[in-house]
């Protein structure tokens, strides 16, 4: 049996960036140009269990998905997601229900061979709420400083075969010929036959 060798060459993998988020309502489907970050939320819990002054199990508490989204600026069918209606003439009607989403976007992946060329990760998220943070406007200075916009998400989980129920799903493409990836895309970006959409879990795993 071999030894284990250490920092071989295309063994020092890592994770960066986020690009091509696609945001999904049911009548309408745009780019989100923009997107600055997406920060997931792990609130998984460990419960301890004693007996007699002994601890003797811990029990994985799980959580549903939810995050922090930011952007420099978002899509305008966006608005109806965080309970802003536009009514006629530019007016918006601020304070309204929101309506709830799917969104999509990738991370990149690198080594130390192909750097950022190395592959991408294609998340999915189905069936979020957006709630948005404080917004601070601020009197302009000597430099001019883009407001960067932020929203919790939170999410009703969505039943997958043979897993547990979840609202996220991520494609590695590292896993995958050029053939299924591409069409995998032209479902969720479009293509010159079809139009993007969003697909349920059952119909990715399918897929």
């Amino acid at each position: 049996m071999a030894r284990i060798e250490w920092d071989q060459p295309g063994e020092k993998k890592f994770q960066t960036g986020v690009d091509r988020g696609v945001l999904y309502l049911p009548n309408a489907v745009v780019a989100w140009n923009g997107l600055t970050g997406v920060e997931e939320n792990f609130n998984t819990k460990s419960q301890p269990y004693y007996q007699d002054g002994i601890k003797y199990m811990d029990y994985q508490v799980l959580s549903d998905f939810s995050a922090t989204l930011k952007a420099f600026t978002y899509p305008d069918e966006f608005d109806q997601c965080v309970g802003i209606r536009l009514n006629i003439n530019g007016v918006s009607v601020h304070d309204q229900l929101g309506e709830p989403f799917g969104l999509s976007y990738r991370t990149l992946l690198g080594d130390d061979i192909s750097g950022l060329d190395h592959g991408y990760i294609i998340h999915v998220l189905r069936n979020l709420r957006a709630i948005p943070s404080s917004n601070a406007h601020s009197s302009l200075g000597g430099n001019v400083t883009p407001m960067e916009f932020s929203w919790v998400l939170t999410s009703t989980p969505e039943n997958i075969p043979w897993r547990r129920s979840t609202a996220h799903v991520s494609i590695r493409s590292t896993y995958h010929d050029a053939t299924r990836l591409a069409g995998f895309e032209d479902i969720l970006y479009g293509s010159a036959s079809s139009p993007p959409h969003l697909p349920t879990f059952a119909e990715l795993v399918s897929i």
